[in-house]
This record gives C-alpha cells, structure tokens and sequence, in this order.
C-alpha cells in the first residue's frame, strides 16, 4: 500500500521524527504528509518541503503521487 510506502520513506529520512500520511482520497495518489522533525529547525518553510519532496523523489517520479500536501513542524 502506497501510504505504508511513504510512511518508511519519510521515517528513513527523519528518523527522529514523526510522520502522519494520509490518502486524502482513497485512489492511493493524493496524499497528506506531516512530518515534525528537529531537521527543519532553523529552515524555512520552502527548505522543509524540499527535504520532504527528496525523501518521497522515487514515488514522485513513478506517479505513485499524483498530488502532495504537506505540513512540516521544526520539532519532533
């Protein structure tokens, strides 16, 4: 499942952090991250959603997901 996917994805790159994916439809490609993470302390909010969008690159570009939202928060 897509969600199970994402969810490891995001952890191996914040594993300090926490991580909620939502499939925000139930077709299994728009999806609803938030991450909270110690890693985006100090970054802006454009710099945050870049690490996000880097740790999700393979299912970006497979089409897996089809729309992305995301939350980020500067403390796990």
């Amino acid at each position: 499942m897509a969600v199970d996917l994402l969810r490891t994805l995001l952890l191996e790159a914040f594993p300090e952090g926490s991580v909620e994916v939502v499939d925000r439809t139930g077709t299994g490609d728009h999806f609803h991250v938030a991450v909270a993470s110690d890693a985006f302390v100090g970054l802006s909010l454009v710099e945050q959603h870049r690490l996000v969008n880097r740790a999700l690159a393979g299912p970006l570009s497979d089409g897996t997901i089809h729309e992305l939202r995301i939350t980020t928060k500067g403390s796990a």
